[in-house]
């Protein structure tokens, strides 16, 4: 026998992962594949395999421990020695025939696979790869709506894999490898998640013609990509929450279950973003955890239980509104909200309820502004660019912003602390045939006038096309929301939290005004700042008003 490390595989992208159970011990004779740890990583628990049979001679970690790829984890000692090549590839039918009652369907697989890899180094050019979804900045769940590929398909770098669509926009994931599409993991109408497997494919390497010597691969892969389909696992809906309406857990339940819970740090944040007690919510996943399906179900129980009024003491239950049967007035239809439009009004709802808003009205005299706007006119047809109101909304914002500090920062009321924001990044809400988008323009206090007009006439094309980004959409630090093309005085815009303000503005119209000895017509831009009355009082909204109107009534201010 000889003494070999046992170290951490990959584990598909994760790092730093929490070591949450150690399975074996000191003297313990282990099989290949057998597990040695269990990990939790953001997304699952894994376990990690025994890449040898053997006997466990050390463990070098402990429960809490972090770790991560490539770490030692523990020592073995190996059946076989230095040439268990041969010997592994000689015992593993032996190991198999004794229990070959008692063992599953899907051990035979996974011993050909290892006797394939043992022959991969005597084969060389053609491996298998399996190829897992990159990052969606920070999107998870988000729906399959195509699959652009099937088994047997050869394909190249960068050709689509699957189409997928997020609440805001759809997206293309394509290949990193070029080769044969092997097998196809996901299916249409499921949902993906940074880190998870797309497909299986034959990678051909040079000299190599793809053909029966593709699947073979070295020797660690198996142990690799054993932790990535254990990841998948928990997102399959193989263990689901109880389907039954069950009650609300009483006090007495909560306290005998104790304040401890076992849940990754994917499930707390979403329990934290729904407002979900974790010591409150039934576990079904394995040894009590926490899955993110029992969070979405203690979440349906309460608000069905809200919706029927009788909703424990937590403070946060709103009474429901019981729609009545629409067909015994007339005819109706009925039509299912597109996931941006349950976006859109799930967000508009949270923000409306979370956020105390406070609406300042004022007018800014723009007849000066749009003078010279309109003169530009002939200047933009060279660059090939239109200038319009929006882009000196913009800058002037910047400023106020620059000078206002307070609106340019979001509450972290969990920790009591406000961020400030040390860059200007303004959102342009754009109205889509497929609803209201929000595409952000960065460093605004960086960029001038033309190049803002191009940018903000490029987003806004993107967004109607909905070929928007994800990073597109994210980042902002305030919204600018206009109705001016449409028409109308005033209105409440909703802060698109957690900013903490958003100016809306009306269409612009000649008025009377008084210059101190006659009355002057001149043209008005009606603003409607909204601000969270948390973060902004009621002098500073003022203020912000204020400064922007004498900004835009002169815009050689700008340069000062």
């Amino acid at each position: 026998m000889s003494e070999q490390e046992i170290t951490v595989p990959d584990l598909g992208g994760a790092d730093e992962v929490e070591v949450i159970e150690i399975v074996v011990s000191a003297g313990d004779t282990v099989e290949m594949e057998d597990s040695i740890l269990t990990l939790e990583t953001d997304k699952a628990s894994v376990e990690l395999p025994s890449p040898h049979a053997g006997k466990i001679t050390k463990i070098t970690v402990n429960i809490g421990d972090k770790v991560k790829e490539g770490d030692v984890v523990g020592l073995m000692e190996v059946n076989g020695g230095s040439d268990a090549s041969s010997a592994d590839t000689e015992q593993a039918p032996a190991a198999a025939e004794p229990p070959a009652d008692e063992q599953p369907a899907e051990a035979a697989p996974q011993e050909s696979q290892a006797a394939a890899a043992e022959s991969a180094p005597k084969t060389a050019g053609a491996r298998q790869e399996t190829v897992k979804v990159p990052s969606l900045d920070g999107m998870t769940d988000v729906p399959v709506i195509e699959i652009n590929v099937s088994a047997g398909d050869v394909i190249e770098v960068d050709d689509p894999l699957v189409t997928v669509e997020s609440d805001k926009a759809t997206m293309e994931i394509p290949s990193p490898f070029a080769g044969t599409v092997d097998k196809v993991l996901v299916a249409e109408g499921g949902t993906l998640s940074e880190g998870d497997a797309l497909v299986e494919m034959t990678v051909a390497g040079e000299g190599s013609d793809g053909g029966d010597d593709a699947p073979a691969d070295s020797e660690p892969a198996p142990a690799a990509e054993q932790p990535a389909q254990v990841e998948s696992a928990p997102e399959q809906p193989s263990s689901p929450a109880p389907a039954a309406p069950t009650a609300v857990k009483t006090e007495a339940e909560v306290a005998a279950a104790g304040t401890k819970v076992h849940a990754g740090p994917a499930v707390r944040k979403i329990a934290r973003e729904l407002g979900a007690d974790l010591t409150r919510v039934k576990p079904s996943g394995p040894k009590n955890r926490i899955l993110k399906e029992d969070v979405e179900q203690y979440i349906k129980q309460q608000l069905n239980q809200a919706q029927k009024g009788s909703v424990v003491a937590t403070g946060s239950g709103i009474p429901g509104v019981k729609l009545p049967d629409f067909s015994q007035f007339g005819e109706v239809s009925r039509e299912a909200m597109s996931r941006m439009q349950v976006a859109t009004a799930n967000n508009m709802q949270r923000s409306w309820l979370n956020v105390p808003h406070v609406t300042q009205f004022d007018d800014a005299d723009i007849t000066e502004l749009e003078n010279f706007r309109k003169s530009q006119k002939k200047a933009g047809e060279q660059k090939g660019i239109k200038m319009t109101p929006l882009p000196f909304l913009l800058k002037a914002c910047a400023r106020v912003l620059q000078e206002l500090p307070q609106f340019n920062v979001s509450l972290d009321l969990e920790r009591k602390e406000i961020v400030r924001k040390q860059y200007i990044h303004i959102g342009i809400a754009v109205d889509t045939p497929a609803g209201l988008l929000v595409p952000v323009i960065r460093d605004v206090d960086k960029k001038g006038l033309w190049e803002l007009a191009a940018e903000a006439a490029e987003l806004a094309q993107k967004a109607r096309d909905k070929q928007l980004k994800p990073a597109e959409m994210q980042g902002a630090c305030f919204t600018i929301t206009s109705l001016g093309g449409i028409g109308g005085k005033a209105f409440t815009p909703i802060v698109n939290t957690p900013e903490v303000a958003i100016l809306g503005v009306s269409r612009a119209q000649m008025q009377p005004v008084w210059d101190g000895a006659s009355f002057q017509p001149r043209l008005m831009l009606p603003l409607s700042l909204s601000y969270d009355h948390r973060a902004v009082n009621g002098a500073d909204g003022a203020r912000f008003t204020n400064l922007l109107g004498e900004l835009l009534g002169d815009i050689r201010t700008l340069l000062l």
